[in-house]
């Protein structure tokens, strides 16, 4: 069974099977028409199959007639930022973010350097019959250059991004271990963080392409990190996965700081600066409300994916943004999730704060949640959520993405991912015990409807 994923976060596969050369071709080729006349910022990540793809994609484009200015090996956000900056019409930012090494994607942004709307992602769509037979003449085709400065024009703009104490974190001068998973961090993540004055010290940040773990960065797959973390008694740790666009910190004690508390995090610091909205996706802490609610702010939720995220935070004005799995969005510096700048919130709220990384968590509002994923086969989705929205009546409903349901004591969210062949169901409460049986018994639940 093809393993193809076709949704607002982008044409993502397994690579010999679903994301074969005809596909990327096909969709290249239609993504271009949507884009029209110009030039399209092409970056990728790290993994194995990352050449391969970029050659399919970069000669597609030339194709079709466009120019091309690939950026090399980079995080996702560096694509995003590159596009705008350069005034592109487009850019694809080749990779599977957190999906293991056979894997890789296709990711689609607009000239604004965001991914694809919805609308504008049904647009390219509605173009795939007509690109697959239009082509540029020959003497028409596109030109193909390298641009050396994408990688530091991104690190830049972070540098000087606002409410940044450069001189103060080089005077603290944080003990950080790094791991980047062999990804894209490998560029980059270093060399950025002792910018910021930290001590660094590298782990799985070698350039092989080659994950040494499953490189979602959840703690399940970060055992060995954060045994690291508490042997070489540094500050914090710091995680992103191979696109570099979502941040997971541990803590001094070598503990998970929550994933959920990254976005938190960066909220309460933005908003002790600037007051403004909100905008986090439906899947998201209710820590954020919290935290909004101090500051006398409003929370927007949004449908998951990063496109929905900015689409509303565009829509309401927000000041910052992200996702509970550790992406943060701040307007600032640009409208994409991207783990530099949340490394750079999360240090200069750290240096504020003057205490420990542990005990910083420890001043957050305490929620736990607990992720589950649900193998749906060939079950209709749909016919999933209309029974659990008949069973579950007595809650707050919300269906703008899959089922939200909203009790006193939790909450719930039912949605199939736009990245993986599964249902996810995630389950908040205010302690993990509750989180737990909660997540059983819907697990339950939805098992029976699958049988």
């Amino acid at each position: 069974m093809s393993t193809l994923m076709v949704s607002v976060s982008g044409i993502r596969g397994i690579v010999g099977n679903g994301l074969d050369p005809n596909v990327l071709v096909k969709y290249t080729s239609a993504y271009a028409d949507l884009c029209g006349p110009g030039k399209i910022v092409v970056g990728r990540d790290s993994r194995i199959t990352g050449d391969m793809v970029e050659k399919l994609v970069v000669g597609t484009l030339l194709a079709k007639g466009n120019d091309v200015i690939t950026i090399g090996i980079c995080p996702t956000p560096t694509v995003l930022f590159n596009v705008k900056i350069l005034r592109a019409v487009g850019g694809i930012a080749i990779s599977a973010s957190h999906n293991p090494n056979e894997w890789n994607a296709l990711k689609l942004l607009n000239s604004n350097g965001e991914f694809l709307t919805p609308e504008e992602n049904q647009k390219m769509l509605g173009l795939l019959d007509y690109s697959a037979n239009n082509y540029a003449r020959w003497d028409k085709v596109g030109k193909s250059v390298f641009y050396s400065e994408g990688l530091l024009n991104h690190v830049e703009a972070v540098l000087s991004m606002p409410y940044l104490d450069i001189e103060g974190l080089n005077k603290r001068n944080f003990r950080v271990l790094l791991d980047c998973v062999n990804g894209a961090g490998s560029y980059v993540m270093e060399d950025f963080l002792l910018n910021l004055g930290c001590d660094v010290i590298p782990m799985n940040c070698e350039r092989t392409g080659i994950f040494p773990r499953l490189p979602e960065p959840i703690p399940e797959n970060l055992t060995e990190t954060m045994r690291a973390v508490k042997e070489n008694k540094v500050d914090l740790g710091i995680v992103v996965d191979p696109d570099v666009d979502r941040l997971v910190l541990i803590t001094d004690k070598g503990e998970p700081f929550g994933e959920e508390n990254t976005v938190s995090q960066a909220v309460r610091f933005i908003l002790s600066k600037q007051k403004g909205n909100v905008v986090v996706n439906l899947s998201t802490t209710r820590a954020v409300n919290d935290i909004a609610n101090e500051y006398g702010c409003k929370v927007f939720r949004s449908s998951v994916g990063e496109a929905n995220v900015v689409q509303k935070m565009k829509e309401v004005g927000a000041v910052i943004g992200g996702e509970g799995s550790g992406g943060v969005i701040f307007p600032a510096v640009q409208f994409g999730r991207d783990a530099l700048v949340g490394s750079a919130i999360i240090l200069q709220q750290l240096l504020e704060f003057g205490g420990t990384i542990s005990e910083l968590k420890e001043s957050m509002p305490e929620y736990s949640i607990v992720k589950n994923k649900i193998e749906l086969g060939k079950v209709d989705h749909d016919l999933i959520i209309e029974n659990l929205i008949e069973t579950y009546s007595a809650g707050s409903i919300n269906t703008d993405d899959g089922l939200r349901i909203d009790f006193e004591d939790h909450w719930v969210h039912f949605r199939k991912s736009n990245t993986e062949p599964i249902m996810r169901c995630i389950v908040e409460a205010e302690s993990y015990s509750q989180a737990e049986e909660y997540s059983e018994q819907y697990f339950e639940q939805v098992k029976k409807l699958l049988e």
